[in-house]
Protein backbone atom coordinates (compact mmCIF):
# COMPACT_ATOMS: atom_id res chain seq x y z
CA UNK A 1 0.00 0.00 0.00
CA UNK A 2 1.67 3.32 -0.71
CA UNK A 3 0.82 4.73 2.84
CA UNK A 4 3.18 2.09 3.93
CA UNK A 5 5.65 2.27 0.78
CA UNK A 6 6.36 5.92 1.32
CA UNK A 7 5.93 6.25 5.43
CA UNK A 8 2.87 8.63 5.46
CA UNK A 9 0.52 8.96 7.88
CA UNK A 10 -2.73 10.36 5.41
CA UNK A 11 -3.40 10.37 1.40
CA UNK A 12 -6.00 12.77 0.51
CA UNK A 13 -7.42 12.35 -3.03
CA UNK A 14 -8.92 14.63 -4.78
CA UNK A 15 -11.90 13.93 -7.18
CA UNK A 16 -12.39 15.49 -10.67
CA UNK A 17 -15.48 13.32 -11.57
CA UNK A 18 -17.86 14.93 -9.89
CA UNK A 19 -19.37 18.28 -11.54
CA UNK A 20 -17.86 21.05 -10.06
CA UNK A 21 -14.51 19.35 -8.17
CA UNK A 22 -11.99 20.64 -10.30
CA UNK A 23 -8.43 21.38 -9.10
CA UNK A 24 -9.23 25.22 -10.73
CA UNK A 25 -12.30 25.79 -9.27
CA UNK A 26 -13.46 26.63 -6.52
CA UNK A 27 -15.03 23.27 -4.75
CA UNK A 28 -13.70 19.41 -4.68
CA UNK A 29 -14.78 16.21 -3.05
CA UNK A 30 -12.04 14.49 -1.20
CA UNK A 31 -11.45 10.86 0.23
CA UNK A 32 -8.69 10.58 3.35
CA UNK A 33 -6.92 7.13 3.71
CA UNK A 34 -5.27 6.72 7.11
CA UNK A 35 -2.68 3.90 7.48
CA UNK A 36 -4.48 2.71 10.52
CA UNK A 37 -7.42 2.30 8.00
CA UNK A 38 -9.37 4.90 8.92
CA UNK A 39 -11.06 6.51 5.89
CA UNK A 40 -13.42 10.10 5.18
CA UNK A 41 -15.03 11.17 2.60
CA UNK A 42 -15.73 14.68 2.10
CA UNK A 43 -18.64 15.49 -0.28
CA UNK A 44 -18.62 18.22 -2.76
CA UNK A 45 -17.98 21.66 -0.85
CA UNK A 46 -15.75 24.65 -0.25
CA UNK A 47 -12.44 24.09 -1.05
CA UNK A 48 -11.54 26.59 2.41
CA UNK A 49 -14.20 24.35 4.36
CA UNK A 50 -12.16 20.66 3.18
CA UNK A 51 -8.94 22.83 4.70
CA UNK A 52 -10.53 23.16 7.77
CA UNK A 53 -11.59 19.30 8.23
CA UNK A 54 -8.16 18.17 6.84
CA UNK A 55 -6.18 20.24 9.65
CA UNK A 56 -8.98 18.77 12.08
CA UNK A 57 -7.90 15.50 10.52
CA UNK A 58 -4.27 15.59 10.98
CA UNK A 59 -4.62 16.96 14.28
CA UNK A 60 -6.55 14.00 15.29
CA UNK A 61 -3.54 11.61 13.40
CA UNK A 62 -0.56 13.34 15.56
CA UNK A 63 -2.33 13.57 18.94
Amino acid sequence: MKLEQKNLDLIVLNSTQDKGATFGGEQNKVTIFGKTGKLVELELQDKFDIAVRLMDIIEDVNA
